[in-house]
């Protein structure tokens, strides 16, 4: 063989052995640098799930019995940063029409069927096939607006509470300043689990 011949292919192995050690050193960098992301998004995740606990007076009576007006409750702000709403919670709402937060009982989760069936004076709010119910089980009998608002819903939903929406509903069975009147909520809305 040549010898020109023989140091080309030899600067060429050397090129190509170099190229292969910076590609290998950049993925390793990357991987390094995928790792702290991914810790950085961790640690977010465990800061975001700090709960900050209030003692907080009731000035409605929507929840009367249940919850008595000048009643104090305990608050968890930030609990839903981490953990699921589930049906049956206790919430604060942030709701727009009003300079406090309304407290609200979640009586439908993303994923319920949701149904309004008419009775003689109104209609009964069903989800999973049950007629809903306020504390002292008495089912609610809605009419006039708060049908009409909530058949939007189930119109626009094909009668499926969608993902990250919530049905609230105050203790009154006709209804009151909850989703009878503003609709289905999102998750970003609920500020707070309450503990009584």
């Amino acid at each position: 063989m040549n010898k020109g011949l023989l140091i080309i292919l030899a600067v060429l192995l050397v090129v190509l052995i170099l190229l292969n050690l910076e590609r290998i050193i950049l993925s390793k960098e990357s991987q390094i640098a995928s790792q702290n992301q991914n810790n950085n998004i961790k640690n977010s995740e465990i800061q975001d799930c700090s709960i900050r606990i209030e003692e907080m007076i009731v000035r409605g009576n929507s929840l009367d019995p249940l919850i008595k007006p000048e009643q104090a409750i305990k608050t968890l702000f930030g609990y839903y940063n981490c953990h699921e709403v589930e049906r049956g919670d206790i919430v604060l709402f942030d709701y727009a029409g009003n300079k406090n937060p309304v407290i609200k009982i979640v009586k439908g989760i993303s994923g319920d069927k949701f149904e309004l069936r008419k009775l003689d004076g109104g209609w009964n709010i069903i989800v999973n096939n049950e007629i809903v119910r306020n504390s002292e089980d008495k089912p609610y009998l809605i009419s006039g607006n708060a049908y009409r608002m909530l058949s939007l819903y189930e119109k626009d939903y094909k009668g499926v509470i969608p993902e990250n929406a919530y049905l609230l509903l105050g203790n009154r069975v006709s209804g009151s300043v909850d989703s009878t009147t503003f609709g289905l909520v999102d998750k970003s809305g609920i500020i707070a689990k309450v503990e009584i």
